[in-house]
């Protein structure tokens, strides 16, 4: 079957009729017809029983309908991309990003991006990185932000800035003379530290969970959560301490709340997920030079917290 034989058999399926079709397709009743004769000609086989004026499909053009949907919906798929490419004033940056990231890193990187790019739409959304990964592979995001390096075949994670975790805690819970200093890892293991725990499933959970394994101590974790967000969230409401990225620690800014580094220091870093198939455009290129930019930023005032 050719490509119009394909055109003109689906819009016949879907509209029921000759006629029907025509309109879809925007030509003639004839021409509609002279085409699907020609597609069951070159075919051998007869697709429609024709009784008293009307088309009734056989089974075979059922089967072969149930294919030719999906080749539609991947042509139309062609035709959105081809109206993109047409007009670089409507080029779609489609970027998904960890839940902690997409409101700290990314809003004050996309407000400088914009800057540049006032007319390019941009799409955001939020998911966890295994999901990620199935995002960038089937072609739905153009960039992921994520602090943990999936190492997948088909996506390609470029490091864009490194830090260490820091400890989170409300104002006052540390001695003023403590303001700045290392604080050890063990004494965050103690049941009146009130540590809040990452899921161990998570990248910066595992981390720590290993953290206190090498330093041969279990912590008392009474609350523990599934992002970074939420953590501290709870420690604003005075439910804790915990160990979280740079990132989430400084954005937004931190009202009432205080870090200390930790000791040893574990390592946190920061990823540009794309796909390997998929080469940046320059807009979303552009995006992860403004979001390095505020990641250092942060690191930088974090340094000097």
């Amino acid at each position: 079957m050719r490509l119009r034989h394909i055109e003109v058999f689906h819009a016949v399926m879907q509209a029921g009729t000759i006629s029907g079709a025509a309109q879809v397709l925007h030509i003639s009743q004839p021409a509609v017809t002279k085409v699907l004769q020609h597609c069951e000609l070159q075919l051998g086989l007869q697709l429609f029983e024709r009784i008293r004026g009307k088309l009734y499909p056989r089974p075979e053009a059922h089967r072969l309908f149930a294919e030719t949907e999906k080749l539609t919906r991947d042509l139309a798929g062609i035709r959105r991309l081809a109206a993109t490419l047409k007009s670089r004033s409507v080029e779609t940056v489609r970027v998904v990003a960890t839940p902690s990231l997409a409101l700290s890193l990314l809003p004050p990187a996309l407000a400088a991006w914009r800057q540049a790019f006032p007319h390019t739409q941009c799409e955001l959304a939020t998911q966890h990185t295994d999901a990620i990964v199935d995002i960038l592979r089937i072609g739905e995001a153009d960039l992921a932000l994520s602090l943990r390096d999936p190492r997948h075949p088909n996506v390609v994670a470029e490091p864009v800035a490194e830090g260490t975790l820091v400890a989170l805690a409300r104002k006052g819970t540390w001695p003023e003379a403590q303001r700045g200093l290392p604080l050890p890892l063990q004494s965050l293991a103690e049941p009146q530290a009130g540590l809040i725990g990452l899921q161990t499933q998570d990248p910066l959970g595992e981390l720590i969970a290993a953290a206190f394994d090498a330093a041969d101590c279990t912590p008392v974790c009474r609350t523990v959560v599934q992002t970074y967000q939420l953590a501290r969230g709870l420690v604003e409401q005075g439910g804790g301490v915990t160990l979280v990225d740079p990132f989430t620690a400084r954005w937004p800014r931190p009202e009432g709340l205080e870090t200390r580094p930790v000791e040893p220091a574990l390592p946190v870093r920061l990823y540009a997920l794309s796909a390997s198939q998929s080469p940046l455009s320059h807009g979303a290129r552009e995006l992860v030079k403004q979001v390095a930019a505020q990641a250092q930023a942060c690191l930088k005032s974090e340094a000097k917290a």
